[in-house]
C-alpha cells in the first residue's frame, strides 16, 4: 500500500469513528440515568493532524510523530447552541493539555477544534495542567479552574514529589484566555470549583484542602471559601461543607465535580468519592444538594455511589475510576453528565433535572453502620409489603 492510499484509508477510518452514531445501552438500568454504547471521546478521536506528519518526503512510512494516550475529565458548557467540552488530552509524553471538542447534540459526532488551547502561564510555569471545571459566572465571564502541577523543589531528589494549586483563567469564547494568578492557599488544592453566583457580594469557591499532592492528611472533605477579588484570589477562611466519613465511599477523599446546578429545590451537586481497597483506590461519583439560601448547608445526600465503572469502563490506565468535572443542563431539563473511566476515555450519561432531584431528595442517606443500613432496607421491604396488601 503506497503513501497516498494509506493516507486515504487512515482518514476514512478516522471519519467513520467521528461520525459513528451513539445509541443508548439496551438494559433496564437503574432508572436514574441512561448510559450509551460507545465512549464519546478517546485518544483515537484526536485530529490526525495532531499526530501524523502528512509530508511523504519527511514521513515516508506515515508514522505517528506525536502519539496521544487518553482523552478524559472534561469541563462542559452549552454556548450559542453548541455542546462544548474542554477536554484533558494526555499525550504519550504524559503531559496533559486542554482542547475543545464540539458536538451538535451532546451525545455523538464530537470533533475537536483545529488546535489545542494555548493556556497562558502563571508567574511560575506549571509542568502539567488538567481537569478544568467551567463556570458561567453571573459577572459575565466563563471561568476555567484547573489543577496546575509542579515538582516539589523542597524534595530535589524525589522525582515523584509534586505540588498542586488551583489555577484560574477566564474567557468569553473558549478561544482566547486570560490567565489570573493561582488561588493562594495554606494547603495544596485540587478539584477547586467556582460557584456560579456571587455570595454576599463575593466569589465563592468549593475547595479540597490537602496536606500533600496525594495524601489528604488533615483535609476534611469538600470545603468552601469566599474571595473578594478573583484577580487575586486567596483562601483566608475555609469551612468543610461535605466531610469525609469512615467506611464510606468518601473515606479517603472527596471532591466537587462540575459547578452545581441551580434548581427550585436547591443547588444540585455531583462529586467524586475515593476509598481504599486491596486493589488500590476506587473512585466513584455521588450526589448531594445544598440550600438555595445557604449553599454551605447540605439538605440531601443519597447514601452510596451514584455512578461507577461498568464492564469495559473498568479497564484502562488507572483501573476502577469514574470521574466527572462537567455536565450540561439543557433548556428542556435534560442533563448530560460527562464522565471519564479508568483515566482513559470519556463517556456521557443522560438524565433529567426532575429525576436527579427526586434521586437526591428521596433516596435514603448513609446512616454509617451495618445495623442502620439493614434497618433502612427493612423499612423499604415493609413499605413494599404494605403496598401489596
Amino acid at each position: 500500500m503506497d503513501f497516498k492510499e494509506r493516507m486515504i484509508k487512515l482518514r476514512q477510518r478516522h471519519e467513520d469513528l467521528l461520525a459513528r452514531e451513539n445509541k443508548p445501552v439496551e438494559c433496564f438500568g437503574n432508572g436514574i440515568y441512561q448510559k450509551y454504547q460507545f465512549p464519546i471521546l478517546t485518544a483515537e478521536h484526536t485530529p490526525l493532524e495532531w499526530r501524523y506528519d502528512f509530508s511523504e518526503k519527511d514521513n515516508p512510512y506515515l508514522m505517528q510523530r506525536i502519539m496521544m494516550n487518553a482523552v478524559l475529565n472534561a469541563g462542559a458548557i452549552k454556548l450559542n447552541g453548541r455542546y462544548l467540552l474542554v477536554c484533558r488530552v494526555e499525550g504519550a509524553d504524559r503531559k496533559s493539555f486542554f482542547a475543545v471538542a464540539e458536538s451538535p447534540n451532546g451525545i455523538d459526532n464530537f470533533r475537536f477544534w483545529d488546535e489545542p488551547i494555548t493556556m497562558p502561564e502563571d508567574l511560575i510555569p506549571a509542568t502539567n495542567v488538567y481537569d478544568m471545571r467551567l463556570t458561567q459566572h453571573e459577572d459575565g465571564w466563563i471561568y476555567g479552574v484547573f489543577c496546575a502541577e509542579r515538582h516539589d523543589d523542597s524534595q530535589p531528589s524525589n522525582l515523584s514529589a509534586a505540588t498542586a494549586t488551583a489555577a484560574i483563567a477566564r474567557t468569553k469564547d473558549l478561544k482566547s484566555w486570560e490567565r489570573l494568578p493561582d488561588l493562594k492557599s495554606h494547603s495544596q488544592q485540587r478539584n477547586v470549583v467556582l460557584h456560579p453566583e456571587f455570595v454576599d457580594g463575593k466569589y465563592a469557591f468549593y475547595t479540597r484542602p490537602q496536606d500533600g499532592f496525594i495524601d489528604t492528611g488533615s483535609g476534611g472533605g469538600i470545603g468552601w471559601t469566599l474571595v473578594e477579588d478573583i484577580t487575586h484570589a486567596e483562601v483566608k477562611e475555609e469551612i468543610i461543607i461535605n466531610p469525609r466519613h469512615y467506611h464510606t465511599i468518601q473515606e479517603v477523599k472527596n471532591g466537587e465535580g462540575p459547578a452545581p446546578l441551580k434548581t427550585q429545590k436547591g443547588w444540585l451537586h455531583l462529586a467524586h468519592g475515593v476509598r481504599g481497597t486491596a486493589d488500590g483506590l476506587r473512585y466513584v461519583l455521588y450526589m448531594y444538594m445544598t440550600a438555595l439560601d445557604d449553599p454551605t448547608r447540605v439538605i440531601a445526600q443519597p447514601g452510596g455511589w451514584f455512578l461507577v465503572p461498568e464492564g469495559e469502563e473498568y479497564v484502562g490506565d488507572v483501573m476502577n475510576v469514574a470521574f466527572s468535572n462537567g455536565w450540561i443542563l439543557d433548556d428542556d431539563g435534560r442533563v448530560l453528565i460527562y464522565y471519564a473511566t479508568a483515566d482513559t476515555r470519556l463517556h456521557v450519561a443522560v438524565s433529567s433535572l426532575d429525576r436527579l432531584i427526586d434521586y437526591c431528595m428521596n433516596t435514603p442517606k448513609d446512616r454509617l453502620t451495618t445495623g442502620a443500613s439493614v434497618e433502612t432496607i427493612k423499612q423499604l421491604i415493609r413499605k413494599n409489603h404494605g403496598m401489596l396488601k
